[in-house]
């Protein structure tokens, strides 16, 4: 388990986050060029929560990170409302250190768009943005086969589960990290569908899960959330 709370400096959140996990020397460069444009940018443009800043790595790299070891042999990943990048770019970052994969990213804000674009040619992911709504960006998407979808802080999972159905009936992965409520939100899901689902311990919150869906039916006679 990492934990924020027990660090006292930003080296060393870097540092308890960089042994955590087993990146390359280039990657961890990428890394720390992602953090420092989020700073650079967070001045002007207000990207995240303020008060996760100070523990940056843990709180955002580290969370985003531990994401990819959920679906290791995915190569087309997809984040949906990417905000400012977590965990998008810095999976992007990964395939790029992979040297095969690709993943996209939705956002429909134009402020945090142009943040991922520049951050995208600042750390050399292998990612592209996609500006719009989820609902008119998915359908554009629909050529290439996705592996792995994700969505970090975006919707209760059973509106998730809705948003990716076609993707995740094809055969996709959902990688949906949640926080305390996610037994709530399962629940609640399962309402709407039958769900093929492991709940995986978080890195950076002891409360929270990654949630794998690997298979995804309707209700008997129901239709999802529509």
């Amino acid at each position: 388990m990492i934990s924020s709370s027990d660090l006292s400096s930003p080296d060393a959140d870097r540092l308890e986050t960089l042994t955590a996990f087993s990146v390359s020397r280039e990657t961890s460069d990428r890394l720390t060029i992602l953090v420092q444009e989020l700073r650079r940018w967070q001045a002007v443009k207000n990207l995240v929560g303020a008060g996760t800043l100070a523990n940056v790595w843990t709180r955002h790299i580290a969370d985003s990170l531990q994401l990819i070891r959920h679906a290791p042999d995915a190569r087309h990943w997809l984040d949906l409302g990417s905000g400012a990048g977590f965990p998008g770019i810095v999976l992007g970052i990964l395939l790029r250190e992979r040297g095969e994969g690709h993943i996209d990213l939705v956002e429909s804000n134009g402020r945090k768009c142009t943040f991922l674009r520049h951050a995208i040619r600042a750390t050399g992911a292998s990612a592209a943005v996609h500006q719009g709504r989820i609902a008119d960006i998915l359908p554009i998407l629909g050529g290439a086969p996705v592996d792995a979808v994700t969505a970090r802080a975006l919707a209760p999972l059973a509106e998730l589960l809705d948003m990716t159905k076609d993707l995740l009936r094809n055969g996709a992965t959902g990688v949906f990290p949640k926080g305390q409520d996610w037994e709530s939100e399962l629940t609640e899901a399962r309402k709407y569908w039958r769900i093929t689902v492991d709940a995986l311990p978080s890195l950076v919150d002891s409360r929270g899960r990654i949630l794998v869906v690997r298979e995804l039916q309707e209700v008997d006679g129901g239709h999802g959330r529509r």
